[in-house]
């Protein structure tokens, strides 16, 4: 298939100035605060002056406390502060987006979110922070399920992308979530993912959006396979004329990342498991890290490093520069395993996980001296701010001290009331630091406003190449049959950089596998003259791309084609062609390509003349799988399908249906059918006998009454025998989930016992 437009096409004006604050902010900023968790200097400092030194709960400073638990840190836009937490017990606990007036600290609004088929455990929740875009004050945050969300400064939502249903990304009992950063017009945020395609592998990877629309403008995997979850924040910076971000990453590299354009440049493999602490960026492309696992190179755990950043690969490398150990500058035994550094002018005060502060010389990397304040830390970070450093603990200490080259002298100390696992924030003379119990500000009682400290405009000036790329926007495309999109278009030279006034003269657009593809699929759709991307009216799935192309450039389109409901699959038409590399005289074939999470972890495979849908067991990693097959804005329908798990009267394993964010599952080692939104919060289970090797139908419904409440109906039954007229089990849910993307489970422990799916079917509730 082709499609030339031959009217010339001006390039819509999607990303920002090349005019970039080299402070990581937006190249216009309206907005001044603390924007993000470590602050408009990236590194946990302020400028600002004649801050308290004494503290006392309920003392003459102690302006206000609000009731919230919470693990990250509060952002503050002018008088209004973001605090990300939670709130309630078991079922009823929900994350919390609370805006609050700095003076007096009364809430100006709040919006609630759930937690969905997540595997979250001991509250682990609001372990990250929002993040302001200065230019329009306009809020980002990411939930723990993965809801990627923008608000406008009076919580009007705006958009949002559930990262989970739509690209697959996982979830782990620590929490880990993290904070959005916003750089220019793109806001970005990252997760472990388990997409489609090439990027159907899980890998750590950055997403970024349009700030305004919430458009995919790129994905990026700078990273090999993770060992751990990460919520390292990329930091920004320039490398030459390239504007660049650095981040750590669940497979235990630095990487560097082109941030207009998501390619990745260098990465510097740093030790064995992840790296969760942020870093700091010294001087011109060097890089001090920390971490608190086994180092890569030695069996001694943890380290500090200064490593130098300053590879770029040519156009002709499809990969990153892998950097050798011979670049980093210094290192010493300071460890942490997520607490982040605070840099100085040339001095980086770091707490470690043995409860020290640590004082280092950013140019030698020699420890000058340590300091004992608790027993050990977890996650708190320190801030740096009128020649004082305000620095809490896991235990709700919290510090004021004086450093200098040859100590520190405590000023203050207090006990909060809950833990410290965030870090605190300054803004217009206030201290905000937030515990699993309360948010606390602290600052004299006068008004400080008049001392606010105005955030530095710097900028670069960059002069954009040769156009050497198209970026389509959306650059990914989630559709149903019969639905279109309009693309829109950017052209960029080879680090990114847009150019302004340049026109497509004559647009190509060509049906495109990559050369390595595993799978050879086509995407059912065309597009048109008015370069509108049209999904085909026929109700099957389909995943592909599209180069687009003029002249001597070219970009590639991603797109899925989801089924709409009604829609039923039995894998008889599916030609068993693949020779399994595991096992001999086996040939399988792939799930289908648009499924998300659905590769490494399901087969297609025969089972005594039928082709069935299987778990595979060579990948411990996958041991336990959640793969979607519709889109996240689906509600209102029953699903059904045929399961069966391997086993003998010992040892089964799980399997189930994914209906609007609920799972319903057969429980072999149980021997129940249960009902799970997260495993921690809602579960419940009825009794259910099943036999190994023996196939059973799950049908399942989900009922929404007019004030959002609801009933999760499930039941099973051999599939052999007539259909119960009763639900074998009903669960109520108290504002209940009324959208989310039909999809499967199947958990196998320790990869030991397979589960087959077969005869899927979706019909609408009404």
């Amino acid at each position: 298939m082709q499609t030339k437009t031959s009217k010339p096409i001006l390039i819509c004006l999607l990303l920002s100035s090349l005019v970039i604050g080299t402070n990581y902010l937006s190249a216009r900023p309206q907005t001044n605060g603390w924007l993000n968790w470590r602050g408009p200097n990236q590194n946990g400092t302020s400028a600002e002056e004649n801050l308290i030194d004494t503290l006392k709960v309920n003392g003459q400073n102690h302006r206000w406390s609000y009731p919230l638990s919470g693990r990250g840190t509060p952002v503050i836009a002018g008088k209004r502060l973001y605090a990300f937490g939670y709130d309630g017990e078991g079922v009823e606990l929900r994350e919390v987006l609370v805006c609050i007036d700095t003076q007096s600290g009364k809430k100006l609004w709040v919006r609630y979110f759930r937690d969905f088929i997540s595997d979250i455990i001991y509250n682990r929740y609001s372990i990250g922070s929002p993040a302001i875009d200065s230019e329009t004050g306009n809020v980002y945050l990411q939930t723990s399920p993965g809801l990627a969300l923008a608000l406008d400064a009076d919580g009007k939502h705006l958009w949002q992308h559930s990262m989970m249903e739509e690209f697959g990304r996982l979830t782990f009992p620590n929490g880990r979530t993290g904070s959005p950063v916003v750089d220019g017009n793109l806001v970005i945020f990252r997760g472990i993912t388990t997409n489609w395609g090439k990027q159907g592998p899980a890998r750590d990877r950055f997403y970024a959006f349009d700030k305004y629309s919430g458009k995919l403008v790129w994905s990026s995997t700078p990273g090999v396979r993770p060992t751990d979850s990460s919520f390292s924040t990329p930091i920004f910076g320039w490398l030459g004329n390239i504007r660049v971000f650095y981040a750590g990453t669940g497979c235990g590299n630095v990487v560097c990342v082109n941030a207009k354009n998501g390619r990745p440049l260098s990465r510097f493999q740093f030790l064995h498991g992840g790296v969760n602490s942020s870093l700091l960026v010294y001087q011109e492309n060097t890089i001090i890290a920390i971490h608190g696992k086994e180092n890569i190179d030695t069996s001694e755990i943890g380290r500090m490093a200064a490593i130098k950043m300053d590879r770029i690969p040519g156009l002709e490398d499809k990969s990153p520069i892998v950097i050798e150990k011979d670049v980093e500058l210094w290192r010493n035994n300071l460890g942490i395993f997520t607490s982040s550094p605070v840099l100085v002018e040339n001095r980086i005060y770091q707490v470690t996980h043995t409860g020290n502060l640590g004082c280092v010389d950013a140019d030698s990397g020699t420890i000058l001296w340590e300091k004992k304040l608790s027993n050990s830390q977890l996650h708190a970070s320190s801030l740096y701010a009128d020649g004082k450093l305000y620095i809490p603990m896991v235990n709700g200490l919290f510090y004021i001290l004086k450093p200098s080259d040859t100590g520190a002298t405590i000023l203050a100390k207090v006990q909060l009331e809950g833990n410290c696992l965030g870090a605190p924030a300054v803004w217009d003379g206030k201290i905000y630091v937030h515990t699993t119990e309360k948010l606390y500000c602290f600052g004299e009682k006068e008004d400080l406003e008049s001392r606010r400290v105005q955030i530095s405009k710097r900028t670069k000036q960059i002069k954009a190449g040769k156009i050497a790329r198209i970026i389509p926007i959306p650059s990914e495309v989630l559709l149903r049959p019969g639905e279109s999109k309009n693309i829109e278009f950017r052209m960029t030279d080879e680090h990114g950089h847009k150019i302004d006034g340049a026109t497509l003269s004559e647009l190509d657009w060509q049906k495109y596998v990559p050369p390595k593809a595993k799978v050879k699929s086509y995407l059912n759709a065309d597009i048109d003259n008015t370069n509108t991307f049209r999904a085909d009216h026929k109700n099957v799935p389909s995943a592909g791309m599209f180069k687009i192309s003029d002249k001597d450039v070219s970009g590639l389109l991603r797109g899925r084609i989801l089924p709409g409901i009604p829609f039923s699959e039995n894998f008889q038409s599916v030609e068993l062609n693949v020779p399994h590399k595991l096992e001999e005289n086996v040939k399988f074939a792939f799930p289908p390509l648009p499924w998300i999470g659905a590769r490494f972890k399901w087969e297609i495979r025969d089972l005594n003349g039928n082709n069935v849908l299987t778990k595979t067991l060579d990948r411990v990693l996958f041991q336990r799988t959640m793969t979607f097959i519709g889109t996240p804005d689906s509600n209102n329908y029953i699903m059904q399908a045929d399961v069966m798990s391997d086993g003998n009267r010992r040892i089964m394993s799980t399997v189930g249906i994914i209906n609007q964010r609920y799972l319903i599952a057969l429980k072999g080692n149980w021997q129940q059918l249960e009902v799970s939104s997260n495993h921690d919060r809602l579960k419940v289970a009825v009794p259910f006998t099943w036999k190994p090797n023996v196939w059973y139908t799950i049908k399942s419904r989900i009922d929404i009454d007019a004030k959002g409440n609801g009933i999760i109906r499930g039941k099973a039954w051999q599939h052999d025998a007539p259909e119960p007229e009763q639900w074998t089990i009903e669960v109520p849910h108290t504002d209940a989930h009324t959208h989310g993307a039909p999809g499967l489970f199947g958990f196998s422990p320790q990869s030991k016992k397979r589960v087959y799916i077969d005869n899927i079917v979706l019909t609408n509730l009404n």
